[in-house]
């Protein structure tokens, strides 16, 4: 705590701009969600694309629904990929939760397809030998597919505390649920559009058909998505 002339009144809170700063990659995805949706729809996966969110990779991740209670990852950051000590893709989704937990984190899945909702979960990790104390925040935001259904989604997920022994589990310790299209119009201005995502993307150049998950944003048989290196580019006038 810093105070101020010794009355109190200027006190800041450290642990509050801490757990900001730890959740600095939360907001950037769940911000680049927001500047997708539209008023009364969800966004296509096909608009996301990893440039929007750049700084905040390592944590997001892809996920595909493969029943009302449960859904597979399609392709994960490298934080993602450390808690569990190994590569997520194609894996549940509730692979990360504690066995004793998996219901009620079905519940959460549910709702952020059915509704569709904005989930966010409170997480503390389970314990044992080589697995210090670990607590973490991890927001789910629905997406639609190219055929219009709500079976994609987007999330991100920020640890607190060293990761230790690998997998680590968490226990869900409470979750939100919020109606993805029932935003006032205060809350569209609270929410920060990320810098990476104010501007027209780029258009990527490929082959894959414009029907298919690949035919936007980022291919999803990679080994995970990393941040890259900024490209600087150069615009070149003539006017011969």
């Amino acid at each position: 705590m810093l105070g101020g002339g010794g009355n109190g009144r200027d006190v800041v809170s450290m642990t509050e701009r801490e757990k900001e700063r730890r959740l600095a990659s939360l907001r950037l995805v769940e911000a680049y969600w927001h500047a997708l949706c539209g008023v009364d729809q969800v966004p296509l996966r096909s608009e996301v694309d990893p440039r929007g969110m750049e700084d905040a990779l390592e944590h997001a991740f892809l996920i595909e629904r493969i029943a009302p209670s449960m859904a597979k990852f399609r392709v994960a950051g490298s934080h993602v990929n450390d808690l569990m000590g190994m590569a997520v893709a194609g894996m549940p989704v509730s692979t990360i939760i504690a066995p004793d937990n998996r219901d009620k984190f079905g519940e959460a899945i549910e709702r952020l397809f059915g509704d569709p909702a904005i989930i966010h979960l409170d997480l503390v990790g389970e314990g044992g030998f080589g697995k210090p104390s670990m607590t973490a925040h991890a927001v789910l935001m629905p997406l639609r597919s190219d055929f219009g259904d709500v079976t994609r989604g987007l999330g991100a997920i920020v640890s607190h505390g060293s990761i230790g022994r690998a997998p680590r589990r968490f226990r869900v310790e409470r979750f939100k649920v919020t109606h993805a299209l029932r935003r006032t119009p205060q809350d569209a201005l609270a929410t920060p559009r990320p810098e990476a995502a104010s501007g027209p993307l780029l258009p990527i150049v490929n082959s894959t058909p414009p029907h298919s998950d690949k035919a936007r944003g980022f291919a999803e048989d990679q080994a995970g998505f990393q941040p890259r290196g900024r490209r600087h580019l150069r615009l070149v006038v003539s006017n011969d």
